[in-house]
């Protein structure tokens, strides 16, 4: 089964996907961006804000990661083993409306169905998140070109994501990102096992 945590930076993602990995050996888990050896090398770029000012460049460089992602890494065992990806095309999505409100989303879901060979996931985790808690987590870390575009900008990101999700044919759990660690894992794991 094939499973995409979703959520905008300091949602405690990461930290869920790395205790699913610890906790099961049948879980594979990756990332977008740099779930492969030459995504890693884009996601440097994305991040570092290598491409900053070009909106095309930073989404077919996204795009491709994800194809490259999706045809390497997911595919082959998606079928044998729970393949767990800290963020995918939702975010990508979002992303790519925040910073170009012109682009049609049709048009970004279409792109993505591609990158995908138009295989979603199962299911999606949507991690949810406030302001003060935003603002709590970024100050205890150093921040990567997203999160250096602030709080209201990521916010508007999670509402944008929030919009998506309810259009598309998949499961889809929201948690609040302000539980206790424990507390979000057990609700995903049995959403998982349902």
């Amino acid at each position: 089964m094939y499973v995409i945590f979703e959520g905008i930076d300091t949602t405690g993602k990461s930290t869920q996907v790395a205790l699913f990995a610890q906790r099961n050996h049948n879980v594979l888990a990756t990332k977008e961006p740099g779930g492969t050896p030459t995504g890693i090398k884009l996601r440097e770029m994305l991040l570092g804000g290598a491409l900053k000012g070009s909106f095309n460049a930073e989404l077919f460089l996204f795009l491709a990661d994800r194809a490259l992602h999706y045809d390497t890494v997911v595919k082959p065992v998606r079928n044998e083993r729970l393949v767990i990806s800290d963020r995918g095309f939702l975010s990508g999505i979002a992303y790519a409306c925040a910073n170009h409100c012109e682009v049609d989303g049709e048009f970004l879901l279409q792109m993505n169905r591609l990158a995908l060979e138009e295989n979603y996931p199962e299911k999606m985790v949507l991690f949810l998140t406030n302001e003060t808690l935003i603002k709590t987590r970024l100050s205890a870390k150093v921040h990567d070109a997203i999160e250096e575009r602030g709080v209201s900008y990521l916010l508007q990101i999670q509402d944008i994501m929030r919009r998506v999700v309810k259009t598309l044919p998949i499961q889809v759990l929201e948690v609040d990102a302000s539980h206790e660690i424990e507390t979000i894992y057990k609700q995903i794991e049995e959403f998982l096992n349902d």
